[in-house]
């Protein structure tokens, strides 16, 4: 029997959807549901299974136990294990109240502290009244997680009091982002208190990272590869952020080589290997060689080891992960890959060649300024409208070589797009045949961040 009024009973009762889909839970009736738009999946769930309207309300769903519905989309990897398909998106945050709460009586909390999650498998072949549930429990913070989302919430709450709400990016934070919530169109502008500039609408969310965090809490997987910066909650009561313990590291061995550094944390690493400087970072953190940093796996921080010429210009520009022609396409800027990692917040570790030594300079947290993430999309542009329009290959030369219409370094202060193969078999479909050649296929590219982007903006 359900008892509203008790989590523990309600988490049971979701329980039983386990392997089950909502049309064999909740019968032929479900098909009648009626509900449209992005966030359906969980209205009908709310409705039909639990029995209860689905609403914008303040409060937690089930107010009398204090507990907050949450369902969200699975992915399976080759291994069989599950992970998150995307962030766990939370409730609005409301610039005109937010400034006035406390973490401790905020709005956040008081809806979102005891989590009852519902993951499903998405399958975009089949209706969503069929995607199987496959993990459901309840989540509350452990307490080391629950300082750093404070701190988070605090950091979104101080840039609204800054009259900085239009310029809030999910690279500002760790676990706890301001993600954008509803279209791209003037109504989901919302007023800001302290600026009368009108900032897009946005919604506290759990990062994806965090939530594969949670999957695999729920699903009982092994997290032997995961190692702990912060070994002990209670560090968190002497320092302002994660950040700070990290740097404090680091800081010790600044102007020292990565082979002194080596020395001193008694190593012998293979300075040929791809992961030297990986392990290296592990190794300056605490960590076992081989393991994934936690605390930055559950904030999707992105680790990038740059080596400095003698000028302080970056050896090599720094490559993300290739794009497929037809997804770059069909994705509007908001919804694009390229968007979510410029608003990704990184870690840069910075070397300098002294002759042939490299000399641990600095490392730096980063997440990019909102004014250089609409510069950056102007590049973002120019790609999709180039491969939209069939206009890829510029000329072939007399030895064969493609020039292409994708945006040049030189063009573009922030970022360009160039190769990123193996070999010229190394290909992506396009989903428009090029106008000179007709080729349907053309070989894998990637957004690049300029080398002076780095030096200028990032090191110094």
């Amino acid at each position: 029997m359900l008892d509203i009024t008790s989590a523990d009973s309600i988490i049971e009762f979701a329980k039983k959807l386990k392997d089950q889909s909502l049309r064999q839970a909740c019968g032929e009736e479900i098909k009648k549901h009626g509900y449209r738009g992005k966030g359906n999946y969980g209205q009908i769930l709310e409705k039909f299974y639990f029995g209860y309207e689905p609403n914008s309300d303040a409060e937690p769903d089930f107010k009398e136990a204090c507990l907050e519905l949450k369902s969200s989309p699975l992915k399976t990897l080759k291994n069989g294990e599950f992970r998150s398909k995307e962030r766990l998106v939370l409730n609005i945050i409301n610039y005109l109240e937010v400034h006035k709460e406390a973490f401790e009586n905020s709005s956040f909390l008081k809806k979102n502290a005891h989590l009852l999650l519902v993951f499903y498998l998405h399958d975009k072949k089949i209706d969503l009244l069929d995607y199987t549930i496959k993990l459901i429990d309840g989540w509350q913070y452990p307490n080391e997680d629950l300082k750093i989302i404070k701190h988070d919430w605090e950091t979104i709450n101080q840039k609204i009091k800054d009259g900085k709400a239009h310029e809030l990016s999910e690279g500002d934070t760790f676990y706890l982002g301001a993600c954008t919530k509803g279209s791209t169109a003037l109504k989901s502008y919302r007023d800001q208190p302290f600026n009368k500039e009108k900032a897009k609408q946005r919604a506290y969310s759990l990062k994806q990272g965090y939530v594969n965090h949670i999957i695999a809490n729920i699903a009982q997987e092994e997290s032997a590869v995961y190692g702990k910066i912060i070994k002990r909650p209670e560090i968190l009561d002497t320092v302002q952020s994660i950040e700070e313990v990290v740097i404090s590291k680091f800081q010790p061995f600044y102007g020292k080589s990565a082979v002194q550094i080596e020395m001193e944390l008694g190593l012998q690493l293979n300075q040929r290997a791809k992961s030297y400087f990986a392990d290296l970072t592990n190794a300056i953190l605490g960590l076992e060689l081989g393991q994934k940093i936690e605390e930055f796996e559950k904030a999707d921080i992105r680790v990038k080891t740059v080596r400095l010429k003698e000028n302080n210009m970056p050896k090599e520009d720094i490559s993300f992960p290739t794009f497929k022609y037809r997804e770059l396409i069909e994705n509007d800027w908001d919804n694009s890959d390229f968007k979510n990692i410029l608003e990704s917040r990184f870690f840069f570790v910075f070397y300098q060649f002294e002759g042939e030594d490299l000399i641990l300079r600095k490392v730096r947290f980063w997440n990019m300024p909102y004014s250089d993430i609409l510069e950056a999309k102007s590049v973002w542009d120019h790609m999709t409208k180039t491969v939209s329009r069939g206009e890829i290959v510029k000329e072939v030369t007399d030895k064969g070589l493609r020039k292409t219409y994708f945006p040049k370094k030189s063009a573009h202060r922030i970022s360009h797009v160039r190769p990123h193969a193996r070999n010229a078999a190394d290909i992506y479909e396009l989903p428009v045949a090029d106008k000179i050649t007709g080729l349907t296929e053309f070989t894998k590219h990637c957004f690049w961040l300029n080398a002076s982007y780095v030096k200028n903006e990032i090191y110094e």
